[in-house]
């Protein structure tokens, strides 16, 4: 009896890697993310100090009510995200046009 073989079919040694978006991990698209763009766990990082600043303070905070802290500390975060996500678009600028303009 002869053994069929698939055509496209790795044969021996030959093997395919087909890696789903479903088989990674959080950690792993983290890292890779990381990788791509590392400004964007800057700005996380930038959002966690704005966020842990803001509970360390909560008991100092005087007359202010709740919900104006809360909203301060609301855009001290989101202020900290959207500067490090500038300053990585403009990095990338300068890397893209201005320093590789010798090539």
């Amino acid at each position: 009896m002869s053994k069929q073989v698939l055509i496209g079919a790795p044969q021996g040694d030959e093997r395919l890697d087909f890696r789903s978006s479903y088989d990674d991990t959080e950690k792993s698209k983290f890292i890779s993310k990381a990788k791509e763009n590392p400004f964007v766990p800057a700005g996380i990082g930038g959002a966690l100090f704005a966020l842990a600043y803001a509970a360390f303070k909560f008991k100092n905070r005087g007359d202010q009510k709740v919900s104006v802290f809360l909203i301060h500390t609301r855009v001290a975060a989101q202020g900290a995200v959207v500067g490090a996500l500038t300053v990585g678009c403009i990095y990338q600028i300068f890397q893209e046009f201005i320093w590789n303009k010798k090539k």
